[in-house]
């Protein structure tokens, strides 16, 4: 069995849906991962907002316009309007759910994963259907069912033991040997719909790789490989050919849009290779992820945007006390927020953070047990693995930089965004 995750930006148009149908060519025992189609996730959450504000006309519009997207890809691959009457389902049940009565703010989290996994659903449907109607068998698999997660919203771990005996039962009751499945989405042990955290479908894949003891595990992007920086921002970037699982690990830590952070934990406890491979060309080697690799030779950098910048310190001035860190960590996850960076002195504590719907609460609750909290917004984190003089100088240095840490090999510096 090989895994093929195919992520959002793959298949946002019909002609992406085809070349899909194109790569897994001659292909038989494969499990397929597929995200939301395009910005499909982003649209979704629009319409959780419309749920947020009770605003039924944002929600209406926002669902409507999801519906045309994915018509409009229907009919561009059966060259015609096509009706397919488990989208049209999926359609209704998420227009009726956005339009229910009841919503609360504690139950934020529940709604929005209910919400927003309408986009995986959808885009497998069409692309199960669409594969069959171009002679690919294959079985849709709902992974709701086969994937059993923490009792949590918006960022669930998946219980890999609870859910092998499920997706192994499912898959063994078919007769085809190619499947299609969600990323980004399971259930908790309630029955209600959870997800994996924003890019989870590199994690769904590797649970799956894990679960069916598949010979590697395939991410297929639009891009020739894993590079050593976004080219988006950093123009010169370059090709990595291989990785170990602790540098890529590391790298996924600091921020690195290489791969999801969960996702190597799977593979390494099975030794299965990750290939990263370009979408557009699949003759291309693109780049593996295994046990041991060559040294990475070039500067790697990652640039982490939308974070905050929260420095933290007791009003009595104990707070060298590690009981006082432990109140503070305790607050931040109560209300699901991680540090990115941590850097403390004898009475200060700097936490780089992802901006979340939660951070002014946060803020609260530590104001509340005895805390004074300073709040920098409009920050990004920048990591340089194999740091230059040069890079140091560009980079590192400078009024724009708030906090920096540096070790022989790599520097982390916590800037005003410029």
């Amino acid at each position: 069995m090989k895994v093929y995750k195919f992520g959002g930006a793959s298949v946002r148009n019909a002609e992406g849906v085809r070349n899909l149908r194109k790569i897994i060519d001659d292909e038989q025992n494969l499990f397929i991962i597929v995200s939301a189609m395009g910005k499909t996730t982003n649209a979704l959450e629009k319409v959780f907002e419309g749920v947020q504000q009770g605003d039924r006309a944002m929600c209406d519009e926002h669902v409507a316009a999801i519906r045309e997207y994915h018509t409009g890809i229907i009919s561009e691959l059966w060259r015609g309007p096509r009706r397919l009457e488990r989208v049209e389902e999926l359609f209704d049940e998420l227009a009726g759910f956005a339009a229910r009565p009841g919503y609360r703010a504690e139950e934020a989290e529940l709604w929005y994963d209910r919400i927003v996994a309408y986009g995986e659903l959808v885009s497998t449907t069409i692309i199960s259907e669409y594969l069959n109607h171009a002679g690919v068998s294959n079985r849709w698999i709902d992974m709701r069912r086969c994937f059993v997660t923490e009792q949590r919203h918006k960022d669930a771990g998946v219980d890999i033991a609870a859910s092998a005996q499920r997706l192994k039962g499912a898959l063994a009751a078919c007769e085809e040997t190619i499947f299609v499945g969600q990323g980004f989405i399971g259930a908790a042990p309630d029955g209600t719909t959870t997800t994996l955290g924003r890019e989870g479908s590199d994690y769904s894949a590797a649970v799956a790789a894990h679960i069916l003891d598949a010979e590697s595990m395939s991410v297929w992007k639009d891009v020739d490989g894993v590079l050593n920086a976004d080219p988006k921002i950093f123009p010169d970037a370059v090709q990595i050919a291989e990785l170990n699982y602790l540098d890529t690990i590391e790298l996924a830590y600091s921020g690195a849009q290489i791969i999801h952070p969960k996702t190597i934990k799977p593979l390494q406890n099975k030794n299965i290779p990750l290939y990263v491979r370009p979408f557009g060309d699949k003759r291309k080697p693109g780049t593996v992820i295994r046990g041991m690799s060559a040294p990475v030779e070039v500067p790697i950098l990652i640039l982490k945007k939308d974070q905050v910048l929260l420095t933290i310190r007791s009003r009595d001035f104990s707070f060298v006390l590690e009981e006082k860190f432990a109140t503070i960590f305790a607050l931040l996850e109560r209300f699901r927020i991680k540090a990115n960076l941590i850097h403390n002195s004898a009475v200060n504590l700097s936490l780089c953070v992802d901006r979340t719907w939660h951070i002014d609460e946060a803020i609260g609750a530590l104001r509340a047990s005895g805390f004074d909290v300073m709040k920098a917004e409009n920050m990004e984190l920048l990591t340089v693995r194999g740091y230059t003089d040069e890079l140091w100088r560009r980079y590192a240095d400078g009024p724009q930089v708030f906090v920096r840490q540096s070790t022989q090999s790599t520097v982390r510096v916590v800037r005003k965004r410029g």
